[in-house]
């Protein structure tokens, strides 16, 4: 996609793994990127390793405190103006070898404090001014572990988590449908990183390939679509 001026793309969990290598694609394509994490000193320090590639601005954003992310629009907006892409990744695993009668109700309320409510937050956060300029990207950061159509017994908490993102991904599709805004789930794959592990069969270079694609994607792109590879899958 042709930019007539330097896009800003903000990507939420963005210190490390996924998110950090996001960043340094999105930076390398001439994007202004905001690299967020929970803690100031961590999104600095992500973002300084990426000086080489490109503009990338380091804010603090905790998906989970509203304060928080009010705070980051404001900030957002005074040093960068607005944004044009917004990438939630931030995600956390719990209770991944538990079963769905095992898993506490505290368990299943942290996991969908960051992977569901956060991202709603986020999305209101930004989302609107999206609207309001008739163009923008969402990409939400999902998993197979979330598709009903295969679901197992896989990390209860994380699975049901992201199905719930699945459906938030496709009622923001439809409010924006008519505004100029895309908005797609993207499923990385199993990747090497904290989460994933070492043993994962695929780079966090593989991983962050169709998030960036569907950052990108030109005005007559898809929208309320799950993607791996690419190519659509069934949610």
């Amino acid at each position: 996609m042709r930019m007539t001026r330097p896009e800003t793309a903000l990507v939420t969990g963005a210190n490390r793994g996924i998110g950090l290598e996001v960043c340094r694609q999105l930076a390398a394509k001439g994007y202004r990127v905001v690299l967020t994490a929970r803690s100031r000193p961590k999104a600095e320090q992500a973002a300084r390793t990426l000086a080489a590639h490109g503009a990338v601005e380091a804010v603090a954003l905790d998906v989970t405190d509203s304060s928080s992310v009010v705070h980051a629009a404001r900030e957002v907006e005074d040093r960068v103006g607005h944004v044009d892409v917004l990438i939630n990744n931030a995600a956390i695993l719990v209770a991944e070898r538990k079963g769905v009668l095992g898993t506490t109700l505290d368990e299943f309320r942290e996991t969908f404090e960051t992977n569901v409510l956060g991202v709603i937050s986020v999305c209101q956060a930004f989302v609107p001014g999206m609207v309001r300029r008739k163009r923008g990207r969402v990409v939400n950061v999902s998993s197979r572990a979330g598709q009903l159509s295969g679901m197992g017994q896989y990390a209860p908490a994380y699975s049901i988590s992201k199905t719930a993102l699945n459906a938030f991904t496709v009622q923001l599709a439809n409010a924006s449908r008519n505004a100029g805004v895309l908005v797609n789930a993207a499923c990385p794959g199993w990747v090497r990183t904290d989460m994933g592990g070492p043993g994962a069969p695929r780079s966090v270079e593989q991983g962050a390939d169709t998030i960036v694609w569907l950052a990108t994607l030109p005005d007559n792109g898809p929208s309320g679509g799950f993607f791996e590879d690419r190519k659509k899958i069934d949610w």
